[in-house]
């Protein structure tokens, strides 16, 4: 979805005593527009989680470089921006790699709608919105539990850090559909799979993903993918021991589609489904 005009925007330095600054301000819009009190806590959860990531992960350790925060009210949903202008998802000297993306599983499972763009020294920008009332929580008009709509986007420059940021977003979207630790393993490693392709096989140069939360699975887009590239993907889902042991059997018709790009570009999807 998108928002309209901002109703709350804030650029300050990206250091951590300024996240504060920030969960206050957004919680200040959550009240005045009566967000219910478990829909603010996750909304200052995610706000915090967010910016944390930008103090963390944006800017050299001797750099400040500008945090900014939009935030709007789209009838009974809130739409938050967090950006930056740093190098992207860059792991400390020290880092093994297991705080890279520090939060974004929580982030994933408290929003609706989930989106990370960036990297490659453009910048990280998070965007999330969540309904006034939580997703497990709405009716419909029958009195049966909504369908679930939310759907997740990430586009990571290509880098040592799509496989632990890919990895941690399914990982924790798998948990919130409830799949068994198998079920969550196989759902990894087909992530892992994707992970391994290079920028050349995707339209914009982006590792770029969109999953959508079904009822009990997830339904899993790569791409857009330049022509040939579904075909390469597919092809690094077999392992060594051939189609008898292709990652492909762990998920539910996997298929390639043809589209076009914006643009107007011929481009390729692989499509697939992981039930629990």
């Amino acid at each position: 979805m998108s928002g309209g005009p901002p109703q709350l925007k804030l650029t300050l330095p990206a250091r951590s005593d300024n996240v504060m600054v920030v969960r206050q301000a957004v919680a200040g819009l959550g009240e005045a527009v009566e967000l219910p009190d478990q829909r603010l806590a996750d909304l200052k959860t995610i706000v915090t989680e967010a910016c944390n990531n930008v103090v963390l992960h944006a800017y050299p350790d001797d750099e400040d470089g500008p945090l900014e925060v939009s935030a709007s009210i789209n009838g009974d949903r809130v739409e938050v921006v967090i950006s930056d202008q740093g190098q992207g998802f860059k792991p400390r000297a020290e880092s093994d790699g297991a705080s890279l993306g520090l939060g974004l599983p929580l982030i994933a499972s408290l929003s609706d709608d989930f989106e990370i763009r960036g990297g490659a020294g453009q910048g990280t920008r998070t965007r999330v919105t969540l309904g006034f009332e939580a997703p497990e929580a709405s009716q419909n008009g029958a009195g049966e539990p909504a369908s679930a709509a939310d759907r997740t986007e990430l586009a990571v420059a290509p880098g040592e850090a799509v496989r632990p940021v890919l990895a941690r977003v399914i990982g924790a979207l798998a948990s919130r559909a409830e799949f068994p630790l198998d079920r969550l393993a196989d759902t990894v490693l087909l992530g892992d799979a994707v992970s391994s392709r290079g920028p050349d096989d995707f339209a914009d140069g982006l590792i770029a993903v969109t999953i959508k939360d079904a009822d009990g699975s997830l339904k899993i887009s790569v791409g857009p993918l330049v022509q040939g590239g579904a075909g390469r993907l597919l092809r690094a889902m077999d392992i060594p021991a051939g189609e008898r042991g292709s990652l492909r059997k762990l998920a539910r018709g996997m298929e390639t589609r043809s589209a076009s790009t914006p643009e107007g570009e011929a481009a390729e999807y692989v499509e697939f489904e992981v039930a629990r």
